[in-house]
């Protein structure tokens, strides 16, 4: 009996007031006329027009005390031209102001990560569609022949709290929709030349 009430405690569940594929909901809308296709509640598939991307939305849910936040991440999957696993994150430079975009090395084969850096550093339309983004977390990772990015952009997120009970969502601006689709572009473009 207690293992079973240890168990039913302890299992893996969505935080209480979570309502699955409502966040990815108001992230269409705010996407405009791109469409987006929902297979699952919390799942959404964007197609790059004519630019030839496929990018998979996903909603993330981050539970804290008496709240919880959900957002969404951004996926693509590019294959890769040369083997090597490597994996690494992009992120703004500067203190106070943004003064350009740093690659920073988290695992994998250094001769690769130099090899990848300096591509994407000499990417002068990625670097200038990704200054103006506002993103939380970008992650490139090679492995199994397949480049896998994983960017989670600051709107598009929604904030639960139970005490006091509210319920915000950060909506995706205009200008940042447009920088974020000239981002995914870019570096779907970028990754199939590396």
């Amino acid at each position: 009996m207690i293992r079973r009430l240890r168990e039913r405690l302890l299992a893996p569940r969505a935080p209480a007031g979570y309502r699955p594929g409502v966040t990815l909901g108001h992230l269409a809308r705010n996407l405009g006329p791109l469409p987006m296709a929902r297979p699952e509640p919390a799942l959404g598939v964007l197609q790059g027009v004519g630019q030839g991307w496929r990018a998979v939305v996903r909603e993330c849910v981050q539970a804290h005390l008496l709240m919880h936040v959900v957002t969404c991440e951004f996926q693509l999957c590019v294959p890769a031209l040369q083997g090597g696993d490597v994996r690494l994150e992009l992120r703004h430079s500067g203190a106070i102001r943004r003064t350009g975009v740093a690659v920073v090395y988290r695992d994998g084969d250094r001769q690769r990560f130099a090899q990848v850096r300096e591509h994407l550093m000499n990417h002068q339309a990625l670097l200038a569609a990704l200054m103006p983004l506002d993103f939380k977390r970008l992650t490139l990772e090679c492995r199994d022949g397949q480049w896998h990015l994983a960017l989670e952009h600051m709107g598009g997120s929604e904030v639960v709290n139970r005490m006091p009970a509210f319920r915000r969502y950060i909506k995706v601006s205009a200008e940042q929709r447009e920088h974020l689709l000239a981002s995914l572009g870019q570096l779907n473009e970028a990754l199939q030349r590396i």
